[in-house]
C-alpha cells in the first residue's frame, strides 16, 4: 500500500471520528498544519520517535508531551501518538492535505488556481471567482498567480478540469485552424 494510500485511509478515519464527535473540524485542520510545521522545523523530533531502540511507552510519551505542549485538538493527539506507535509520522504531510481536501468537500467549496497574463482587479477577482462558483455549484476559494507568456485572458483549472480562455490558446486554435484548411 502506498503512502499516499495510507495517509488518506487516516485522514478519512480523523475525519470521520472528529464530525462524530462533533469537534470544531477547522481546529483540526489548523493542528495538522501545526504539526506539518513542527515536523519541518523540527526533523529530528520524527526521526528519534521513529527509531528501533526507542520503546513504545517513550514514544507514546514523547508524542503526548509535543501534543500537549502545542495544545493540540483530541483527536489529533491520538492520531499523533498512534503514528509515532507505529512508526508512521511520515504521512503526516500527506494525511494533512487528504484532510484539508475531506474539510473543503464538507464545507462545499472548491480550490481553484487562476493565471492570468497580468495583475487582477479585485474586482475581476470577484467577478471570476463568482463565475466559477456559478459554474462548479460551490463556494471557491482562488488563487491567483500571473504568467506573462499567457498575453491575454486567464486559465483557471479547478482539479482536473481546465478552462483556457487565453490569447495564448485563442491564437494556437486559429494556427490548428489555418494549417488544416
Amino acid at each position: 500500500m502506498s503512502l499516499r494510500t495510507s495517509a488518506n485511509r487516516y485522514a478519512k478515519a480523523l475525519f470521520d471520528v472528529a464530525l462524530a464527535e462533533k469537534n470544531d473540524l477547522a481546529q483540526v485542520d489548523r493542528d495538522l498544519e501545526a504539526v506539518v510545521a513542527m515536523m519541518h522545523d523540527s526533523p529530528d523530533l520524527a526521526k528519534a520517535a521513529g527509531r528501533p531502540g526507542v520503546t513504545e511507552a517513550a514514544r507514546t510519551s514523547l508524542m503526548e508531551a509535543v501534543a500537549d505542549k502545542m495544545g493540540l485538538s483530541a483527536p489529533v493527539k491520538k492520531l499523533l501518538v498512534l503514528l509515532a506507535d507505529s512508526r508512521k509520522l511520515n504521512l503526516v504531510p500527506d494525511l494533512a492535505a487528504s484532510y484539508r481536501e475531506r474539510l473543503l468537500n464538507h464545507q462545499n467549496i472548491v480550490r481553484a488556481e487562476v493565471t492570468s497574463a497580468a495583475p487582477l482587479s479585485p474586482e475581476k477577482t470577484k467577478a471570476l471567482e463568482d463565475s466559477l462558483s456559478k459554474v462548479t455549484g460551490k463556494r471557491v476559494d482562488l488563487s491567483v498567480s500571473v504568467d506573462p507568456e499567457l498575453l491575454g485572458g486567464v486559465v483557471a483549472r479547478i482539479g482536473s478540469t481546465v478552462y483556457d480562455g487565453s490569447v495564448k490558446m485563442q491564437l494556437e486554435r486559429m494556427r490548428q485552424q489555418l494549417v488544416e484548411k
